[in-house]
């Protein structure tokens, strides 16, 4: 009797539990229910708000070209063209500017390439330059070399000591020198001969002793040089302020028993007419 009685209550009990179960699980998709159409709602109002703004924009892109069809058309009236027309001068406006483009970069290439040349040319004058006055100053060295190989003597009036040329080649070194002027003569026998501002006359020339004799006629007066040989400075004084004057004689012979020799004269010296 007492197992009859307890089996309604555990069935009771089960479907309590089912129940309660059942119930939760109604609650909780219920809840779930409502939050998906809370998030779809907000989801519609963006979509629609979204096709609003969509909507403005697509009347504010036909307001504005509504706005650039009219100013277009204004202006093709204005300039008597047509639609056509005026893409036509917008596409040649533009050639126009790409064909200035081009140009320009062209122009600026062969500025660059013009810049360039310049540059190694300078270099190249800026090395031959260097080459000049390296040969220059090799020149001026061997010239103050072969200068200083010149002989040096004494003059028969006074202690002072000068270089003297013995030939042609040496009296170009002293021109080179550049401190005196130079005057070459040739003497014949008891001829009287003008040799820079002096003149000159042969007496007497021995070709095997290489002597000879010599006058001077400078400033109306006479300076003889009996005896002399060759390569021996004589010196004399010539001048409103006297400057000192040398005769250098390098050879004496030939048919007419003739001298061959140069003149030495200070540089601030009077020249002679055709010497000026």
């Amino acid at each position: 009797m007492s197992v009859l009685d307890d089996t309604p209550r555990s069935y009771s009990g089960a479907l309590l539990a089912v129940v309660a179960v059942a119930l939760l699980s109604g609650l909780g998709g219920l809840i779930w229910s409502f939050n998906l159409n809370g998030r779809l709602e907000s989801q519609k109002a963006e979509l629609s708000e979204a096709k609003d703004q969509n909507k403005k924009l697509a009347s504010d892109l036909r307001e504005t070209d509504a706005h650039l069809r009219v100013t277009t058309e204004e202006l093709g009236k204005s300039l008597g063209l047509t639609q056509k027309q005026l893409d036509a001068r917008a596409q040649e406006i533009i050639r126009r500017e790409q064909a200035d483009s081009q140009r320009l970069e062209s122009a600026q290439q062969q500025t660059e390439q013009q810049v360039t040349a310049v540059s190694s040319a300078v270099s190249d004058v800026k090395t031959d330059v260097g080459g000049v006055k390296t040969d220059l100053g090799k020149t001026q060295t061997d010239l103050a070399t072969t200068i200083s190989q010149l002989t040096s003597m004494k003059g028969d009036m006074s202690d002072h000591s000068s270089l003297i040329a013995r030939n042609h080649d040496e009296l170009e070194l002293l021109r080179h020198k550049g401190d005196r002027s130079f005057y070459e003569f040739t003497l014949s026998k008891n001829q009287r001969k003008p040799v820079g501002t002096v003149s000159l006359e042969l007496k007497k020339a021995d070709a095997k002793k290489n002597k000879f004799t010599l006058v001077v006629f400078s400033d109306d007066k006479q300076y003889e040089k009996k005896d002399r040989s060759l390569n021996e400075p004589l010196q004399f004084y010539s001048g409103k302020d006297p400057m000192l004057f040398e005769i250098v004689v390098n050879s004496v012979g030939g048919k007419n028993s003739q001298i061959s020799g140069y003149l030495s004269a200070p540089k601030g010296a009077p020249t002679p007419p055709t010497a000026q």
